[in-house]
């Protein structure tokens, strides 16, 4: 399904969406939303990042986050970063579970296939980030398509329920987690909303390291001054697991970016 949804994007997209003057000021559009695009300089091909935002935001986070700038667009890494889907007034989301309007899976490769026409894109080297409803995408994307992925990093979300997938992307998938330990938006073992479940973090924790064959205790445990980490890597037959615990709540914190963007180049780099 989502090949061919990827595929009928792109035909209704043709030559006016390769032409359309889009940039950090104009969202792109294709069918099915839009999206934003940030160029680090030179000329490329430049890694990717994919970034979801949370509810009620938009791909233009990728202008504010002065995180994501410093310490992956000045490093060479394009910034894209997809709308969540709108329905009329209401907030642009990611439902990212089962019965959503769009899908949001296809609509991203539509979304990085239109981006790779513009602009100069290593797409062997795509990684996917997101925060709350956008870090929860980032784990439905790393369960339906982790084939075409690097890595993955998710911030305060986890995978939904109900959710049809097998998470079988997460073999091989460098994954990790960062959340706050006073998280009450999004707690460690998710809540209830009406039908629908925000997830366990346990719960996707484990099938992370089930599908990457790690051992279940961690093979590290280290405490600073803001995060508590607890990692599975040399325990494991695939890629390595990671879990950063700072002591705030449902929010971005500091210095996030660059302890992701190490533990995603670490793992690449051993792979």
């Amino acid at each position: 399904m989502i090949r061919s949804l990827l595929t009928s994007l792109l035909i209704c997209t043709g030559l006016p969406g390769m032409a359309q003057d889009c940039g950090p000021d104009t969202p792109c559009e294709i069918e099915g939303g839009l999206y934003h695009l940030r160029l680090p300089d030179g000329e490329g091909p430049h890694p990717v990042l994919i970034w979801y935002h949370g509810h009620r935001g938009n791909g233009a986070s990728i202008h504010r986050g002065g995180g994501l700038q410093r310490d992956f667009l000045e490093q060479g890494y394009a910034l894209l970063a997809p709308n969540g889907y709108q329905s009329g007034d209401g907030p642009r989301s990611y439902p990212a579970r089962a019965g959503a309007p769009r899908d949001d899976v296809a609509f991203t490769f539509a979304v990085l296939e239109d981006a790779s026409l513009r602009a100069n894109l290593d797409l062997d080297r795509v990684y996917a980030a997101g925060f709350s409803a956008g870090g929860s995408m980032a784990w439905l994307l790393a369960c339906e398509a982790g084939d075409r992925l690097k890595g993955m990093v998710s911030v305060a979300g986890a995978l939904r329920r109900p959710n049809p997938t097998d998470c079988a992307g997460l073999q091989g998938l460098p994954v990790m987690q960062v959340h706050g330990f006073a998280d009450a938006q999004v707690p460690f073992e998710g809540r209830g909303i009406g039908a629908w479940h925000q997830g366990s973090l346990w719960e996707i924790l484990d099938r992370a390291r089930d599908a990457n064959g790690c051992r279940s205790n961690p093979d590290d445990i280290t405490i600073s001054d803001q995060y508590r980490t607890r990692v599975w890597d040399v325990s494991c037959i695939g890629a390595p697991v990671r879990l950063d615990v700072h002591d705030g709540g449902h929010g971005l914190p500091q210095g996030w970016t660059a302890r992701a963007r190490e533990f995603l180049e670490g793992a690449a780099a051993s792979n």
